[in-house]
């Protein structure tokens, strides 16, 4: 169920016996990918590091897991059709390098590494959160700066939304990367939510 303003996000509960534990968001999004193909979504997670894992305040204590004070947590899976072919992803897309020339990064977690750059985004509520534009090179690297604490935004040059759907098409290939991990080219790129399509334990 979708979070609602001012709503709990997720209940006290362990790992479900047998369930898979991963360190990065790689490796989440391999776990939920393949369970989503065999369908056999909503799967559930250990997290013990990676983006989304810091998004909801995960310790890394693999012990914690099995506890009662997991917390176990509904998380949405943002689909990305990139020229045609489905690349979900469970915690961020970029396009470009950040601030740079054809700058859009699609954010389910709130980090992406070192980078708050998506202050405002939330894994369980049914959006996406983007932040798009192009910076002078010579505000490039305040901005960065001002990233890891999430202050970049609001800029005159950046436009920020948060929405289910979102379409980005460009002239020539961009290049796109997924969960830190996956790279290609692309250039048309609808990006759309599953709402709760796993769960993630913290």
């Amino acid at each position: 169920m979708t979070i609602k303003k001012e709503s709990e996000y997720g209940r006290l509960a362990p790992l479900p016996p047998g369930s898979p534990i991963v360190s990065s968001d790689a490796e989440l999004r391999s776990v939920v990918c393949a369970a989503r193909s065999e369908h056999r979504s909503p799967v559930s997670v250990g997290l013990l590091g990676g983006d989304l894992c810091r998004t909801l305040g995960g310790s890394g204590d693999a012990t914690r897991l099995q506890t009662s004070e997991a917390l176990t947590v509904p998380v949405d899976l943002p689909i990305a059709v990139i020229d045609g072919t489905e690349y979900p992803f469970v915690a961020h897309l970029l396009i470009g390098r950040p601030f740079a020339k054809n700058f859009v990064v699609a954010m389910n977690a709130q980090w992406l590494g070192t980078l708050d750059l998506g202050p405002r985004s939330h894994p369980g509520d049914g959006l996406i959160d983007v932040t798009s534009g192009t910076l002078p090179w010579t505000q490039r690297r305040l901005a960065r700066r001002r990233a890891l604490s999430g202050t970049h935004l609001p800029h005159p040059a950046l436009k920020h939304q948060r929405s289910s759907h979102e379409l980005f098409v460009f002239s020539s290939p961009v290049s796109v990367q997924i969960d830190s991990s996956l790279r290609l080219k692309a250039t048309e790129i609808l990006v759309r939510v599953e709402p709760d399509a796993f769960f993630a334990v913290v």
